[in-house]
């Protein structure tokens, strides 16, 4: 009997097809059939009217593609990706200068062998990265079947400028500050002038008024 998992979303809908391991206990009528052996993988997408599929390795592929490259571009560091040796391929880029994500599917090595691809926009592109979490949070479909991501540090991260560029202004920074430092120093502290006092009369020598000298007159 052929099992069926959708994982649908707005602009995607991911199909697996397939059968379960006969070597599986079939007492066991209450717990949901696991599919174990995958037949079919198709991906649609709503926009472009587009159908994607394959068998295991197609679907192994588009789940590494999509995987390495949702991390890459959360992160904004360069992903090792996995190598596919198999066909069909799937690869995705950034679109130059565009807000797009290019999806690239090779069906077979020939030349004659038509390449599909397809422009996702970053609401469409992670559409496909929630389907493909819900396969993996899925434990009764393809258990076997895992993903190794390393996580990335921020030393492999490519400088977006030469060293000699980026320490620069830096290095500018400090030789000013050790100049203003050493020049504070070298100038010497302006000498505070002193308050000059006013002399002050003594009673001795304060000479009487005009009125004081007519009131002295009179008295006589």
């Amino acid at each position: 009997m052929t099992i069926k998992r959708q994982y649908i979303l707005p602009n995607c809908t991911l199909i697996l097809e397939g059968l379960s391991d006969a070597s599986e206990s079939e007492n066991d009528v209450f717990t949901q059939q696991c599919l174990s052996i995958l037949v079919n993988a198709e991906c649609h997408f709503v926009k472009y009217n587009l159908e994607l599929s394959g068998g295991s390795i197609f679907f192994e592929n588009l789940v590494k593609a999509v995987s390495a490259y949702a991390q890459e571009f959360l992160s904004g560091l360069p992903h090792r990706r996995n190598s596919q040796t198999e066909y069909p391929q799937i690869h995705i880029e950034k679109v130059s200068n565009q807000n797009l994500h290019r999806l690239t599917f090779e069906p077979e090595s020939a030349p004659e062998q038509q390449k599909s691809e397809i422009d996702l926009t970053t609401v469409e592109l992670f559409d496909l990265v929630e389907a493909v979490d819900q396969f993996f949070a899925d434990r009764y479909t393809l258990p076997a079947l895992t993903l190794e991501l390393q996580s990335l540090s921020k030393r492999h991260r490519q400088p977006d400028e030469p060293l000699v560029q980026r320490i620069t202004p830096v290095a500018i920074g400090i030789a000013s500050l050790a100049f203003a430092t050493a020049t504070f120093f070298i100038i010497p502290t302006p000498e505070r002038p002193e308050p000059q006092s006013t002399p002050k009369s003594s009673p001795t020598e304060i000479e009487p008024t005009p009125l004081e000298n007519k009131e002295t007159e009179e008295e006589k």
